[in-house]
């Protein structure tokens, strides 16, 4: 018996034989090249650290880093017809949707949570772009008007995070019908006299900007959001002429008076807490308290119009 070859050989081999890694461990910046460790990005909440720019993230992680302690509670989505339309292209329409669920763990492209920031109670309703492009559909319709019906009941304000393709074509008229209906309902919030905020997030196209997206009392944008109905390309072959740099997007839109600023994500919980208690009349801490807790400095100019 060669106890060598029976022995040793395995545990070397255990020992500097190739090992599965996972997937994803290093993220590249999309704007610089350069490669992060994908635990430091999340931690920073999937902001680029030395670039700034800012990548997607989940509904769910969104309201996690923008409640206090992380903590909020989701608000049932009410139910609507699965495939009204019995739609199909390349595709069953509802195994799209059974793929997209497994994928986020959502029932829809729109997540309510209730919760605080900065000890102040309000709703916040997220859309996620990875649910089927963020695309309006019949639950994501009610979703949102639940969200807006939530606030008004509990009397609290709503912040809205915009990310979408625009109207999901699965659904056709259905999904159209959405936008006078979700328009309603912020006008029905805006009655009560409570706080509308949207943070528009990269991108935010479509429907959904010619609805509830734009529908605001203050409009933030994240740096490097694109924001528009029609895309570039779309509007460039309409008009035939060349678009100017950077047109719509986020920095842009903000000089030109579409948006009221931009803000990084990284102080946009502090940002709109004070925004909030502003609007509901409510003792606001000093500007340096709220200053001292920032990680990062505001893109194009941000932090001051933050403070403002």
């Amino acid at each position: 018996m060669n106890w060598i070859t029976n022995f040793v050989r395995p545990r070397i081999n255990s020992m500097l034989g190739r090992r599965d890694m996972p997937e994803n461990l290093w993220i590249k910046d999309p704007e610089s090249g350069e490669m992060v460790f994908h635990k430091d990005l999340e931690s920073n909440q999937w902001v680029i650290p030395s670039s700034g720019h800012h990548m997607k993230i989940a509904a769910r992680e969104r309201l996690k880093f923008f409640f206090d302690d992380g903590r909020f509670d989701a608000v049932d989505n009410p139910k609507v017809p699965t495939d009204p339309l019995k739609f199909r292209d390349e595709k069953r329409y509802v195994d799209r949707l059974k793929e997209a669920r497994t994928k986020t763990s959502l029932e829809d492209a729109v997540l309510n949570g209730v919760g605080t920031i900065e000890g102040l109670p309000i709703v916040a309703t997220v859309q996620d772009f990875a649910f089927m492009g963020g695309s309006l559909g019949m639950a994501a319709g009610e979703a949102i008007i639940r969200g807006f019906d939530t606030a008004r009941e509990k009397r609290r304000p709503l912040v809205l995070f915009a990310a979408s393709g625009g109207a999901r074509m699965q659904e056709g008229i259905l999904s159209l019908m959405q936008l006078p209906r979700t328009t309603v309902a912020v006008d029905r919030f805006k009655e009560a006299g409570l706080p509308y905020i949207v943070v528009l997030t990269n991108p935010t196209t479509g429907g959904v900007t010619a609805s509830y997206a734009m529908l605001g009392d203050i409009h933030i944008a994240e740096p490097g959001a694109l924001i528009g109905f029609a895309g570039p390309r779309v509007i460039e072959q309409t008009i035939r002429e060349k678009l100017p740099e950077g047109f719509q997007r986020a920095e842009y839109l903000m000089e030109h008076g579409m948006v009221d600023m931009v803000v990084s994500r990284l102080q946009m919980r502090a940002t709109v807490a004070r925004l909030l208690k502003i609007l509901m009349k409510t003792p606001a801490e000093p500007v340096d308290a709220i200053t001292s807790d920032r990680s990062a400095p505001a893109t194009d100019g941000g932090e001051a119009r933050a403070a403002a």
